[in-house]
Protein backbone atom coordinates (compact mmCIF):
# COMPACT_ATOMS: atom_id res chain seq x y z
CA UNK A 1 0.00 0.00 0.00
CA UNK A 2 2.76 2.69 -0.22
CA UNK A 3 3.93 4.01 -3.47
CA UNK A 4 7.35 2.72 -5.53
CA UNK A 5 10.49 5.25 -4.69
CA UNK A 6 9.02 6.56 -1.12
CA UNK A 7 10.70 5.38 2.11
CA UNK A 8 8.34 5.28 5.14
CA UNK A 9 9.91 5.71 8.88
CA UNK A 10 7.88 5.13 12.23
CA UNK A 11 8.53 8.27 14.58
CA UNK A 12 8.42 7.28 18.28
CA UNK A 13 11.41 5.04 18.47
CA UNK A 14 14.99 5.71 19.81
CA UNK A 15 14.21 6.76 23.42
CA UNK A 16 17.13 6.51 25.40
CA UNK A 17 15.48 8.57 28.69
CA UNK A 18 13.99 6.21 31.77
CA UNK A 19 14.64 2.74 29.62
CA UNK A 20 16.17 -0.28 30.62
CA UNK A 21 18.65 -0.70 28.02
CA UNK A 22 17.17 -4.16 26.73
CA UNK A 23 13.54 -1.75 26.05
CA UNK A 24 15.90 1.02 24.05
CA UNK A 25 15.03 0.05 20.28
CA UNK A 26 14.62 1.47 17.17
CA UNK A 27 16.11 5.06 15.85
CA UNK A 28 15.02 8.69 16.53
CA UNK A 29 13.66 9.18 13.54
CA UNK A 30 12.21 12.89 14.22
CA UNK A 31 16.48 13.87 13.50
CA UNK A 32 14.31 14.11 10.00
CA UNK A 33 11.93 15.92 10.73
CA UNK A 34 14.04 19.42 11.23
CA UNK A 35 12.09 22.42 12.23
CA UNK A 36 8.76 20.46 11.32
CA UNK A 37 9.54 21.41 7.66
CA UNK A 38 7.84 18.47 5.02
CA UNK A 39 10.79 18.85 2.76
CA UNK A 40 14.13 17.57 3.95
CA UNK A 41 16.84 16.59 1.85
CA UNK A 42 18.69 13.29 2.50
CA UNK A 43 20.23 10.45 1.04
CA UNK A 44 20.33 6.89 1.22
CA UNK A 45 22.51 3.77 0.73
CA UNK A 46 21.84 0.19 1.48
CA UNK A 47 23.84 -1.00 4.45
CA UNK A 48 25.90 -4.28 5.21
CA UNK A 49 24.31 -7.45 6.95
CA UNK A 50 20.98 -8.91 7.04
CA UNK A 51 17.89 -8.56 9.09
CA UNK A 52 15.44 -10.66 10.59
CA UNK A 53 12.18 -8.90 11.33
CA UNK A 54 10.45 -10.22 14.19
CA UNK A 55 6.72 -10.92 13.22
CA UNK A 56 3.96 -12.99 14.65
CA UNK A 57 1.61 -13.20 11.05
CA UNK A 58 3.65 -14.96 8.70
CA UNK A 59 0.27 -15.09 6.41
CA UNK A 60 -0.21 -11.49 4.56
CA UNK A 61 -3.05 -12.50 2.25
CA UNK A 62 -6.42 -13.97 2.34
CA UNK A 63 -5.75 -17.31 0.32
CA UNK A 64 -8.20 -18.54 0.51
CA UNK A 65 -9.14 -17.92 3.82
CA UNK A 66 -13.09 -17.12 3.73
CA UNK A 67 -14.19 -18.77 6.60
CA UNK A 68 -11.76 -16.37 8.08
CA UNK A 69 -12.74 -12.87 6.90
CA UNK A 70 -16.21 -12.32 5.52
CA UNK A 71 -16.63 -9.24 3.50
CA UNK A 72 -19.15 -7.53 1.46
CA UNK A 73 -20.40 -4.37 -0.41
CA UNK A 74 -22.45 -1.94 0.66
CA UNK A 75 -24.58 -2.11 -3.05
CA UNK A 76 -24.68 -5.74 -1.88
CA UNK A 77 -25.69 -5.33 1.55
CA UNK A 78 -28.15 -3.09 1.11
CA UNK A 79 -29.81 -4.73 -2.08
CA UNK A 80 -29.73 -8.36 -0.11
CA UNK A 81 -30.02 -7.46 3.10
CA UNK A 82 -32.72 -10.17 3.69
CA UNK A 83 -31.18 -13.08 2.24
CA UNK A 84 -27.73 -13.10 4.23
CA UNK A 85 -26.84 -16.36 2.70
CA UNK A 86 -25.78 -14.19 -0.57
CA UNK A 87 -23.30 -12.49 1.93
CA UNK A 88 -22.62 -14.19 4.79
CA UNK A 89 -23.36 -17.53 3.34
CA UNK A 90 -22.97 -20.50 6.52
CA UNK A 91 -20.55 -23.61 5.30
CA UNK A 92 -21.67 -26.46 4.97
CA UNK A 93 -20.50 -30.35 6.09
CA UNK A 94 -21.53 -33.59 5.39
CA UNK A 95 -24.10 -35.37 7.67
CA UNK A 96 -24.98 -38.69 6.11
CA UNK A 97 -23.57 -38.09 3.13
CA UNK A 98 -25.69 -34.99 2.94
CA UNK A 99 -24.66 -31.39 3.21
CA UNK A 100 -25.82 -29.67 5.87
CA UNK A 101 -25.06 -26.17 7.56
CA UNK A 102 -21.84 -26.77 9.98
CA UNK A 103 -23.96 -24.33 13.03
CA UNK A 104 -26.71 -27.33 13.18
CA UNK A 105 -23.98 -30.31 13.91
CA UNK A 106 -23.15 -30.67 17.03
CA UNK A 107 -19.98 -32.42 18.28
CA UNK A 108 -21.49 -33.25 21.42
CA UNK A 109 -24.29 -32.74 23.30
CA UNK A 110 -24.40 -29.31 24.32
CA UNK A 111 -25.02 -28.22 27.94
CA UNK A 112 -28.11 -25.63 29.29
CA UNK A 113 -26.81 -22.12 28.53
CA UNK A 114 -29.65 -20.83 30.03
CA UNK A 115 -29.09 -20.43 33.73
CA UNK A 116 -27.02 -17.52 35.02
CA UNK A 117 -24.82 -15.29 32.91
CA UNK A 118 -23.19 -16.25 29.66
CA UNK A 119 -20.42 -14.41 28.21
CA UNK A 120 -20.10 -13.00 24.33
CA UNK A 121 -17.94 -10.81 23.11
CA UNK A 122 -18.67 -9.41 19.54
CA UNK A 123 -16.00 -7.67 17.16
CA UNK A 124 -16.91 -5.35 14.32
CA UNK A 125 -14.71 -5.77 11.34
CA UNK A 126 -16.55 -2.43 9.92
CA UNK A 127 -14.92 -0.58 13.27
CA UNK A 128 -11.42 -2.24 14.13
CA UNK A 129 -9.17 0.11 12.81
CA UNK A 130 -5.68 -2.30 13.82
CA UNK A 131 -4.60 0.30 16.32
CA UNK A 132 -3.43 -2.19 19.26
CA UNK A 133 -5.04 -0.45 22.32
CA UNK A 134 -6.98 -3.53 22.89
CA UNK A 135 -3.31 -5.55 23.03
CA UNK A 136 -1.96 -3.15 25.17
CA UNK A 137 -4.89 -3.21 27.16
CA UNK A 138 -4.85 -6.91 27.70
CA UNK A 139 -0.92 -7.19 28.27
CA UNK A 140 -1.36 -4.55 31.67
CA UNK A 141 -4.85 -5.92 32.65
CA UNK A 142 -3.60 -9.36 32.66
CA UNK A 143 0.17 -9.39 33.50
CA UNK A 144 0.49 -10.75 29.77
CA UNK A 145 4.82 -10.37 30.09
CA UNK A 146 6.53 -8.86 27.14
CA UNK A 147 9.13 -11.15 25.75
CA UNK A 148 10.84 -8.90 23.16
CA UNK A 149 12.01 -9.56 19.63
CA UNK A 150 14.38 -12.51 20.11
CA UNK A 151 11.84 -14.71 21.63
CA UNK A 152 8.84 -13.86 18.74
CA UNK A 153 11.65 -14.75 16.20
CA UNK A 154 11.43 -17.94 17.81
CA UNK A 155 7.56 -17.93 17.58
CA UNK A 156 7.07 -17.65 21.14
CA UNK A 157 5.04 -14.55 21.23
CA UNK A 158 2.86 -14.59 24.47
CA UNK A 159 -0.28 -11.75 23.07
CA UNK A 160 -3.35 -13.54 24.74
CA UNK A 161 -4.66 -10.97 21.99
CA UNK A 162 -3.26 -10.49 18.31
CA UNK A 163 -4.15 -8.45 15.79
CA UNK A 164 -4.06 -10.58 11.94
CA UNK A 165 -3.78 -8.18 9.07
CA UNK A 166 -5.01 -9.46 5.58
CA UNK A 167 -4.13 -7.30 2.27
CA UNK A 168 -5.98 -8.31 -0.89
CA UNK A 169 -4.01 -9.49 -4.54
CA UNK A 170 -6.08 -7.10 -6.34
CA UNK A 171 -7.84 -3.91 -5.83
CA UNK A 172 -10.55 -5.74 -3.82
CA UNK A 173 -11.11 -8.99 -1.78
CA UNK A 174 -13.25 -10.64 -4.45
CA UNK A 175 -12.16 -13.70 -5.73
CA UNK A 176 -9.30 -13.76 -3.16
CA UNK A 177 -11.00 -16.85 -1.98
CA UNK A 178 -10.77 -18.69 -5.19
CA UNK A 179 -8.02 -20.81 -6.19
CA UNK A 180 -5.48 -18.34 -8.61
CA UNK A 181 -4.20 -21.27 -10.61
CA UNK A 182 -5.30 -25.18 -11.34
CA UNK A 183 -2.78 -27.42 -9.74
CA UNK A 184 -2.03 -31.02 -10.05
CA UNK A 185 0.29 -32.93 -7.51
CA UNK A 186 3.61 -31.48 -6.94
CA UNK A 187 4.68 -29.55 -10.82
CA UNK A 188 1.55 -30.12 -13.03
CA UNK A 189 -0.98 -27.74 -13.76
CA UNK A 190 -4.00 -27.13 -14.88
CA UNK A 191 -5.30 -30.26 -13.32
CA UNK A 192 -8.53 -31.41 -11.27
CA UNK A 193 -6.83 -31.66 -7.99
CA UNK A 194 -6.77 -27.82 -7.48
CA UNK A 195 -5.61 -25.31 -4.92
CA UNK A 196 -2.73 -22.68 -4.69
CA UNK A 197 -0.14 -22.70 -7.72
CA UNK A 198 1.35 -19.99 -6.36
CA UNK A 199 1.71 -17.66 -2.87
CA UNK A 200 -0.48 -14.41 -3.80
CA UNK A 201 0.75 -11.09 -4.04
CA UNK A 202 -0.33 -8.14 -2.48
CA UNK A 203 -1.88 -5.38 -4.91
CA UNK A 204 0.00 -2.01 -4.95
CA UNK A 205 -2.79 -0.20 -3.40
CA UNK A 206 -4.50 -3.16 -1.54
CA UNK A 207 -7.78 -3.11 -0.09
CA UNK A 208 -7.10 -4.54 4.03
CA UNK A 209 -8.67 -5.64 6.49
CA UNK A 210 -7.40 -5.71 10.94
CA UNK A 211 -9.01 -8.78 12.63
CA UNK A 212 -8.72 -9.18 16.57
CA UNK A 213 -8.03 -12.51 17.39
CA UNK A 214 -8.23 -14.02 20.78
CA UNK A 215 -9.50 -17.40 22.76
CA UNK A 216 -12.97 -17.65 21.07
CA UNK A 217 -14.11 -19.68 24.52
CA UNK A 218 -15.49 -22.37 22.21
CA UNK A 219 -18.71 -24.03 23.64
CA UNK A 220 -17.42 -27.56 22.31
CA UNK A 221 -13.68 -26.76 23.11
CA UNK A 222 -10.97 -29.10 21.32
CA UNK A 223 -8.55 -27.87 23.37
CA UNK A 224 -10.96 -29.59 27.10
CA UNK A 225 -10.58 -32.52 25.62
CA UNK A 226 -6.97 -33.14 24.74
CA UNK A 227 -5.75 -32.14 28.40
CA UNK A 228 -4.65 -35.02 30.20
CA UNK A 229 -5.00 -33.50 33.82
CA UNK A 230 -8.18 -31.40 33.11
CA UNK A 231 -6.05 -28.13 33.11
CA UNK A 232 -8.55 -26.53 30.98
CA UNK A 233 -11.86 -26.76 31.52
CA UNK A 234 -15.82 -25.03 30.81
CA UNK A 235 -17.76 -22.22 33.36
CA UNK A 236 -21.45 -22.57 33.21
CA UNK A 237 -20.73 -18.22 31.95
CA UNK A 238 -19.53 -19.79 28.37
CA UNK A 239 -15.33 -19.06 29.76
CA UNK A 240 -12.80 -21.58 28.82
CA UNK A 241 -10.95 -21.68 31.87
CA UNK A 242 -6.82 -22.57 33.18
CA UNK A 243 -5.93 -24.20 36.20
CA UNK A 244 -2.19 -22.86 35.70
CA UNK A 245 -1.26 -25.07 39.17
CA UNK A 246 -2.47 -28.00 37.49
CA UNK A 247 -1.29 -27.62 33.68
CA UNK A 248 2.19 -29.48 33.38
CA UNK A 249 2.94 -27.86 29.84
CA UNK A 250 1.95 -30.81 27.41
CA UNK A 251 0.77 -28.23 24.83
CA UNK A 252 -1.72 -30.71 23.82
CA UNK A 253 -4.22 -28.09 23.42
CA UNK A 254 -1.81 -25.51 21.44
CA UNK A 255 -1.88 -28.12 19.32
CA UNK A 256 -5.36 -29.01 19.06
CA UNK A 257 -7.04 -25.00 18.84
CA UNK A 258 -7.80 -24.07 15.27
CA UNK A 259 -7.63 -20.74 16.39
CA UNK A 260 -3.99 -20.69 18.00
CA UNK A 261 -4.53 -18.92 20.46
CA UNK A 262 -3.16 -20.27 23.08
CA UNK A 263 0.46 -19.88 24.27
CA UNK A 264 3.43 -21.56 26.25
CA UNK A 265 4.96 -19.79 28.66
CA UNK A 266 9.27 -20.52 27.39
CA UNK A 267 10.60 -18.40 30.02
CA UNK A 268 10.14 -17.65 33.73
CA UNK A 269 9.67 -13.62 32.92
CA UNK A 270 9.56 -12.59 36.25
CA UNK A 271 12.09 -12.42 38.68
CA UNK A 272 14.70 -13.31 36.31
CA UNK A 273 17.58 -11.08 35.52
CA UNK A 274 17.82 -13.03 32.09
CA UNK A 275 15.19 -11.69 31.08
CA UNK A 276 15.25 -8.36 32.38
CA UNK A 277 12.57 -6.27 31.01
CA UNK A 278 9.93 -5.34 33.46
CA UNK A 279 8.55 -7.20 36.47
CA UNK A 280 12.32 -7.61 37.70
CA UNK A 281 12.62 -5.09 40.46
CA UNK A 282 10.23 -3.14 43.01
CA UNK A 283 9.13 -0.51 40.60
CA UNK A 284 8.66 -3.19 37.71
CA UNK A 285 5.98 -5.16 39.56
CA UNK A 286 4.01 -2.01 40.82
CA UNK A 287 2.10 -2.55 37.51
CA UNK A 288 1.20 -6.03 37.89
CA UNK A 289 -2.05 -6.83 38.41
CA UNK A 290 -2.68 -8.16 42.02
CA UNK A 291 -6.31 -9.57 40.49
CA UNK A 292 -4.71 -11.93 37.97
CA UNK A 293 -1.83 -13.91 39.00
CA UNK A 294 1.61 -14.14 37.21
CA UNK A 295 2.29 -17.28 35.68
CA UNK A 296 5.43 -19.36 35.86
CA UNK A 297 7.63 -21.21 33.02
CA UNK A 298 6.29 -24.28 31.48
CA UNK A 299 2.27 -23.88 31.85
CA UNK A 300 0.06 -22.67 28.86
CA UNK A 301 -1.70 -19.37 29.18
CA UNK A 302 -4.82 -17.66 26.74
CA UNK A 303 -6.98 -14.94 26.83
CA UNK A 304 -9.30 -15.46 30.42
CA UNK A 305 -12.33 -13.17 28.78
CA UNK A 306 -11.41 -11.28 31.66
CA UNK A 307 -12.36 -13.31 34.20
CA UNK A 308 -11.45 -11.50 36.90
CA UNK A 309 -13.19 -8.26 35.72
CA UNK A 310 -16.74 -10.56 35.13
CA UNK A 311 -16.49 -11.99 38.71
CA UNK A 312 -15.57 -8.40 40.48
CA UNK A 313 -19.01 -7.04 38.65
CA UNK A 314 -20.91 -9.85 40.12
CA UNK A 315 -19.65 -9.73 43.45
CA UNK A 316 -20.23 -5.95 43.52
CA UNK A 317 -23.65 -6.20 42.28
CA UNK A 318 -24.62 -8.40 45.10
CA UNK A 319 -22.46 -6.40 47.64
CA UNK A 320 -25.07 -3.95 47.27
CA UNK A 321 -27.95 -5.60 47.20
CA UNK A 322 -28.79 -5.16 43.43
CA UNK A 323 -28.91 -6.95 39.78
CA UNK A 324 -26.16 -6.67 37.72
CA UNK A 325 -26.92 -3.61 35.37
CA UNK A 326 -27.23 -3.60 31.54
CA UNK A 327 -24.19 -3.44 30.31
CA UNK A 328 -22.08 -3.04 33.19
CA UNK A 329 -19.94 -6.03 32.25
CA UNK A 330 -16.82 -5.26 30.26
CA UNK A 331 -13.44 -6.87 29.28
CA UNK A 332 -9.98 -4.88 29.11
CA UNK A 333 -10.44 -4.98 25.52
CA UNK A 334 -13.71 -4.10 24.89
CA UNK A 335 -13.05 -0.95 27.57
CA UNK A 336 -9.66 0.03 25.65
CA UNK A 337 -11.42 -0.19 22.37
CA UNK A 338 -11.99 3.58 20.72
CA UNK A 339 -14.21 2.92 17.98
CA UNK A 340 -16.08 0.58 19.89
CA UNK A 341 -15.52 -2.34 17.88
CA UNK A 342 -15.43 -5.01 20.69
CA UNK A 343 -18.61 -5.59 22.52
CA UNK A 344 -18.73 -7.67 25.36
CA UNK A 345 -21.75 -8.50 27.77
CA UNK A 346 -24.11 -11.47 28.82
CA UNK A 347 -26.64 -13.04 26.19
CA UNK A 348 -29.22 -14.25 28.99
CA UNK A 349 -29.63 -10.50 29.71
CA UNK A 350 -31.90 -9.38 26.85
CA UNK A 351 -31.35 -6.01 27.78
CA UNK A 352 -27.40 -6.48 26.56
CA UNK A 353 -25.91 -4.97 23.58
CA UNK A 354 -24.15 -8.28 23.07
CA UNK A 355 -27.50 -9.97 21.90
CA UNK A 356 -28.49 -7.79 19.48
CA UNK A 357 -25.05 -8.23 17.98
CA UNK A 358 -25.22 -11.92 18.33
CA UNK A 359 -28.54 -12.21 16.54
CA UNK A 360 -27.51 -9.74 13.82
CA UNK A 361 -27.62 -10.97 10.05
CA UNK A 362 -24.05 -9.75 9.82
CA UNK A 363 -22.72 -12.19 12.72
CA UNK A 364 -20.52 -15.12 12.06
CA UNK A 365 -18.15 -17.43 13.65
CA UNK A 366 -14.20 -17.72 13.20
CA UNK A 367 -14.13 -21.19 11.22
CA UNK A 368 -17.70 -22.06 11.33
CA UNK A 369 -17.31 -25.49 9.54
CA UNK A 370 -14.99 -26.68 12.54
CA UNK A 371 -18.18 -26.65 14.87
CA UNK A 372 -16.44 -25.46 17.91
CA UNK A 373 -19.56 -23.25 18.75
CA UNK A 374 -16.96 -19.99 19.64
CA UNK A 375 -18.61 -17.74 22.39
CA UNK A 376 -16.76 -14.54 19.96
CA UNK A 377 -18.71 -13.57 17.27
CA UNK A 378 -17.44 -11.51 14.38
CA UNK A 379 -20.00 -8.88 12.08
CA UNK A 380 -19.21 -9.12 8.47
CA UNK A 381 -16.71 -6.06 7.36
CA UNK A 382 -19.10 -4.39 4.95
CA UNK A 383 -16.89 -2.03 2.32
CA UNK A 384 -18.40 1.51 1.19
CA UNK A 385 -18.11 1.17 -2.13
Amino acid sequence: GQAIGTLGLALGYGKKAALKEEMQVGVNAYALYANFNNVQTVSIKKADGEHEFACVQSQKTLMGRGDIIKETTLTIFNAKYNEPEIWNPVPKVSLDHKEIEATKVDLWESFDRSVGHHFNLSIDLNACTGCGACVIACHAENNVPVVGKSEIRRSRDMHWLRIDRYYSSEDTFEGDNKKKKEFDGLFGEKGSLGGFGEMEKPADNPQVVFQPVMCQHCNHAPCETVCPVAATSHSRQGQNHMAYNRCVGTRYCANNCPYKVRRFNWFLYNNNDEFDFHMNNDLGRMVINPDVNVRSRGVMEKCSMCIQKTQSTILTAKREGREVATDEFSTACSSACAPGAIKFGDINNKADKITELVADKRAYHLLESVGTKPNVVYQVKVRNI
